[in-house]
């Protein structure tokens, strides 16, 4: 039993390290993803070593693929917590003046800014009409942040999310990032 629970936490401590550096290495950390990918390796030789020795017993299979499965889920776990990285969102509303919700969409660009964001607007036409374009960038961090606070002020709106890999220039700061860090800390 003892020898299944080691086979068990080495083989989750592994996986972990395995999600967390492929996020890594997706997000194009070039220092962090090779340096986890040492202690990564490190750990899944110990592992595999010992699973290997001791792959007679049905426990100690049972331990190594129940071990997998932890890992997968801490490893997506803590690159959630971590949150690196940036999101833009792309936020479609109607702006048809016939439009119940003309006048509140309008505001919506503001009412987003006035929250510390930075939106860029522009305009589009689509098959009933007359859209809002936003583009919002944010921490990941502050992500569920801002699509709660786009939900609340646009429920009817279009929301497409997606990670940039560069970004240069523009209303974005190391001041705006800074607030950003500190509000997610007093949550």
């Amino acid at each position: 039993m003892k020898l299944a629970a080691t086979i068990f936490l080495l083989n989750a401590c592994y996986i972990t390290l395995n999600t967390f550096r492929t996020m890594l290495v997706v997000r194009r950390q070039r220092l962090w993803a090779p340096l986890l990918a040492v202690l990564e390796e490190f750990v899944y030789v110990i592992a595999l070593a010992i699973a290997l020795k001791n792959i007679n017993s049905p426990l100690n299979v049972i331990a190594y693929t129940v071990g997998f499965g932890l890992g997968i889920y801490l490893g997506i776990i803590i690159e959630d917590h971590v949150a690196l990285g940036y999101v833009n969102f792309q936020v479609t509303v109607n702006i048809n003046n016939d439009d119940k919700n003309y006048e509140q969409n309008k505001a919506l660009p503001e009412k987003i800014r006035d929250h510390g964001y930075g939106v860029t607007e522009t305009w589009g036409y689509g098959r009933n009409g007359t859209r809002l374009i936003m583009n919002i960038l944010a921490p990941r961090k502050a992500d569920r942040r801002l699509m709660t606070l786009v939900n609340e002020l646009a429920p009817d709106a279009f929301i497409m999310v997606n990670e940039p890999t560069h970004m240069s220039g523009g209303f974005w700061s190391k001041e705006v990032d800074q607030r950003f860090r500190k509000a997610t800390h007093r949550e």
